[in-house]
């Protein structure tokens, strides 16, 4: 007779996966100059989006509009991002343009960009 063992490792659900990011194609990084990049990405819908900040300055990623974040909810499950964090938003699914921005800093036009689903 065999035994197996298994283990999993829990963990916070607003905290980064691990030392590296997962495997996505699908990125949106925030510089070290604070310019997030790509201003504007395609994906196609069921896509989760992954969010990095490469910046010395957390910064809270949230949907448009401010303060409302409630066009594309999916994408508040950024939310704050300390120096270099990352994580994925929901399940993009809605063929829409979302809108995003730093929750903390709505006015600033390189904190903001948008995500087409289609």
């Amino acid at each position: 007779m065999f035994t197996i063992a298994l283990a999993s490792c829990g963990g916070s659900g607003g905290a980064p996966a691990g030392p590296n990011p997962p495997s996505n194609a699908y990125r949106i990084t925030i510089g070290p100059n604070g310019i997030v990049g790509p201003t504007e990405l395609v994906v196609p819908p069921g896509t989760r989006v992954l969010f990095t900040n490469n910046h010395n300055v957390s910064h809270d990623m949230t949907s448009d509009p401010h303060p409302e974040h409630n066009v594309c909810p999916e994408i508040n499950q950024v939310g704050l991002l300390r120096p270099g964090e990352f994580r994925e938003t929901g399940n993009l699914v809605t063929l829409r343009t979302c809108g995003f921005h730093d929750h903390n800093d709505d006015r600033n036009r390189n904190l903001q960009g948008s995500i087409v689903i289609r």
